[in-house]
């Protein structure tokens, strides 16, 4: 077990799961002044809806706070913190700051213009405010088009530009990114707690117990069909089921090192859960809606415990709250408040990602004291439980519970504690969200899926014939008749 002497500390200057704590309590923090009265987040820019041929900054864009601003000063303000931000990121996390800088700034360009552009009234605006802008027609797609238009420009920049995806790889984190903007969304579960606690409540606990029964089979089976089935070894079993299995890279490279497996096994896995999550991103969200438009919490929940890595994972919630909200207002008549789909989306990874360092432990202990048995094996500490632990989910269950305790402590200062709240959970998630679509898209290349016929092939008949029909039961089970409260 290499790094099994680590102290407990370690990596909180230096990896991307503590960058995205410290990205996201800075303007958790930011956001929280607004109780003394400070507006610290009132720069941040945030897109507006306007109409093909009538265009102007005006419209398109505008200030979250200060008004007085031109659209403009706002975005380069919004530029030059979080590049700031990221920078001082990327340089404790010993990357190519000048690449990592000229890459960020062509990604930050690239996000805001497919954003603008998503936003134009006849993809976006809803049945009831084609009055509104005088449309004849629209797509009704809500902010889900913004969405599926980023990991389109990413997808094509890495499957047709790769020179150019190569130079912006650098820049192009997907897991920092929608690991911070999963920080800020406990902000928003905090907010959607103080209105409807009971639910909120009844989420979490079903999500847990789902994800419980769910992984008490799905790794198992999984494990069962590569090793009887395809005949591979044990360790290419056990990486390829947990990365399967539990939550994507993250598993498969905690498994691997776990059981001190070939370096080669988690790369090649990791490639196939990468473009396989595209897949199930581009899928599963249009699936989902069609062919269950009134069980929203249901089919965020089965997505939680289907689609593979943190990213996909929220990039795939993002779009079918948006996709299931517009369609519930056309076809419904029922208009669900945003966030709770992707947020059932998100608990059900929340507790899968909690899951990694207690299985990573289980398994390293199974292959040292059984597997292996070798004479002298260095012991393995309870202390790995904590190094394999996502951190970013202190970051979300933080600010998620201090919202919560101002709400029922200090309800006098909910309202202001609001102003600030909405601008980190709003624009500033959402941006987040945006930026990891398009990088995505920049680092999957489908071309590697050449040359592993035999392990792709497993990959996708247990994605598609056990990890996805049991995780969508196991949702039904614990989650049928669960509705979003609404607008």
């Amino acid at each position: 077990m290499a790094g099994v002497n680590r102290r407990w500390y370690s990596g909180m200057a230096t990896t991307e799961d503590w960058w995205a704590v410290w990205l996201g309590l800075i303007m958790f923090l930011a956001g929280l002044t607004s109780i003394w009265g400070w507006d610290l987040v009132g720069w941040m820019a945030k897109t507006g809806t306007w109409v093909w041929g009538d265009f102007s900054w005006d419209k398109a864009l505008k200030a979250t706070g200060y008004q007085e601003w031109h659209p403009l000063l706002s975005l380069l303000v919004t530029y030059l913190v979080f590049t700031a931000l990221t920078c001082l990121g990327a340089a404790a996390m010993k990357l190519n700051l000048k690449r990592f800088f000229a890459g960020w700034t062509l990604l930050f360009v690239m996000t805001w213009a497919v954003w603008i552009m998503g936003h134009e009234a006849h993809f976006k605006a809803s049945v009831n405010e084609f009055d509104k802008y005088g449309l004849s027609w629209g797509l009704s797609l809500g902010g889900g088009f913004s969405y599926m238009l980023a990991l389109v420009v990413g997808l094509v920049i890495g499957n047709f530009f790769k020179g150019f995806a190569e130079f912006l790889r650098e820049a192009a984190k997907p897991e920092w990114f929608i690991k911070t903007a999963i920080v800020y969304l406990g902000i928003k579960i905090g907010l959607m707690s103080i209105e409807a606690a009971s639910f909120t409540f009844e989420l979490a606990l079903a999500g847990i117990a789902a994800t419980f029964v769910a992984y008490l089979l799905f790794w198992p089976i999984v494990y069962t069909l590569s090793r009887r089935v395809f005949r591979l070894s044990r360790e290419a079993s056990a990486v390829l089921s947990s990365g399967i299995s539990i939550c994507g890279v993250s598993a498969a490279i905690a498994t691997a090192g776990a059981i001190r497996a070939r370096p080669v096994l988690p790369v090649m896995v990791s490639m196939l859960i990468v473009i396989f999550a595209m897949i199930e991103l581009i899928v599963l969200p249009g699936f989902y809606t069609a062919v269950a438009p009134n069980q929203p919490i249901v089919n965020g929940a089965a997505m939680g415990m289907t689609v593979k890595t943190d990213g996909a994972d929220a990039a795939a919630g993002a779009i079918l709250d948006e996709l299931m909200r517009a369609n519930a207002e056309a076809n419904l008549g029922v208009v669900w408040q945003e966030g709770w789909i992707l947020t059932s989306s998100i608990v059900t990874k929340i507790w899968i990602d909690m899951f990694i360092g207690v299985w990573a432990f289980l398994l390293a202990l199974v292959w040292v004291y059984k597997v292996e048995r070798q004479p002298g094996q260095s012991k393995v500490g309870v202390i790995e439980i904590w190094h394999r632990f996502p951190k970013f989910v202190l970051g979300y269950l933080l600010a998620w519970f201090v919202y919560m305790a101002i709400a029922t402590l200090g309800p006098e200062l909910s309202g202001t504690a609001t102003q600030g709240a909405e601008v980190v959970e709003g624009p500033m998630r959402k941006m987040m969200f945006m930026l990891t679509f398009v990088s995505i898209g920049v680092i999957t290349d489908f071309s590697k899926l050449k040359g592993m016929g035999k392990l792709a092939l497993l990959y996708a008949i247990a994605l598609f014939a056990i990890i996805a029909p049991i995780a969508y039961g196991v949702a039904w089970i614990f989650h049928h008749g669960m509705m979003p409260p609404t607008a």
